[in-house]
């Protein structure tokens, strides 16, 4: 009899959490909602965060606190949020960095993308772009591959760190053009455009803000976005396809997501408000501002994207041996 009784109780235990979730959404959330930002402050991601936690359910009176909690790459965040209770009072905002390019590099991690999270939606998303100094031998993207086939392995590229989405960016471009660069790894964008503007490296894969401003004084020179579509920021600038690669596409995406489980009432209750933010002029202004564009999905097709670009990176990853530093 007890053994029915537990076999009986095993079977109605997630049926009673179905009928639960929509009572326990209506309340949600009666206490502070704390969002981590992985990241130390004053970074790009830094600011996206606390853009979010200002404005996610501010029309209700919802209480967002942003939390630093930073350490390689983002990945000590995620991993301190795939254990957290799944109750929805604890998110994250992830990029593509952190949950789809850093478990296929490091060979350690202790989470794992698709079976820790729930995804909660996006936040916005942005191509990087490929630049040069000015007086260059590079005009174009087409020099580079010209010069790439004509003398292999004779170009250097620079970006912000081995085994991160611009690492891959670089990669993913020397494959579809048939070419051979060498990559150059800096910790950070700031000394990597610094030895681009010097002459130590003749090219660079990065993100818009990082290069904007040396875009626009004319030290720089923009030869192409890694997005299908031209970015806002650089309407002048052709993309990667543009140029004679078709279906290149590279895009940085940041979103939220909370701890798998999270009841799915919940999960749409914070999809609902994040879409809702993303219309406000001052959101899409503030996005912006990094770059980026609002894109409003729900949890089911961020998910999807979250996977369709571990099975595109993944092969990438292995075919070029990347290993993080």
């Amino acid at each position: 009899m007890n053994k029915m009784r537990i076999a009986l109780a095993g079977l109605l235990a997630p049926a009673a959490l179905m009928l639960a979730s929509p009572s326990v959404a209506q309340q949600y959330p009666d206490k502070p909602i704390r969002l981590v930002i992985p990241f130390p402050p004053g970074g790009g991601t830094d600011f996206l965060g606390r853009v979010v936690a200002k404005g996610l359910g501010s029309g209700k009176g919802w209480n967002v606190v942003p939390e630093n909690r930073a350490g390689a790459g983002g990945t000590v965040g995620l991993a301190s949020v795939a254990r957290a209770q799944p109750d929805g009072y604890e998110l994250i905002l992830a990029q593509i960095d952190n949950m789809v390019i850093a478990p296929e590099v490091y060979k350690q991690i202790n989470y794992d993308s698709t079976k820790d999270f729930a995804p909660v939606g996006l936040v916005g998303e942005t191509p990087l772009v490929i630049v040069t100094r000015d007086g260059s031998p590079f005009p174009t993207l087409k020099h580079v591959v010209e010069q790439g086939k004509r003398q292999p392995g004779s170009i250097n590229y620079a970006s912000p760190g081995a085994g991160t989405i611009t690492h891959l960016a670089g990669e993913l471009f020397q494959q579809v053009a048939g070419i051979k660069m060498q990559h150059v790894p800096y910790r950070g964008s700031g000394p990597a455009m610094a030895d681009l503007l010097g002459g130590q490296v003749p090219l660079m894969f990065t993100s818009i803000p990082s290069a904007f401003s040396q875009i626009q004084s004319g030290k720089v020179r923009a030869l192409a976005v890694t997005s299908l579509t031209r970015s806002p920021l650089l309407p002048d600038v052709p993309t990667v396809a543009e140029s004679g690669y078709k279906d290149f596409d590279v895009r940085v995406w940041y979103g939220l997501v909370a701890p798998a489980k999270t009841p799915p009432a919940v999960l749409e209750k914070l999809s609902g408000e994040l879409n809702q933010m993303l219309k406000a002029k001052e959101v899409v202004d503030a996005i912006a501002a990094q770059g980026a564009e609002p894109r409003p999905v729900t949890p089911a097709e961020f998910r999807e994207i979250i996977q369709a670009d571990i099975r595109k990176w993944r092969p990438v990853v292995q075919a070029a041996g990347v290993q993080a530093q």
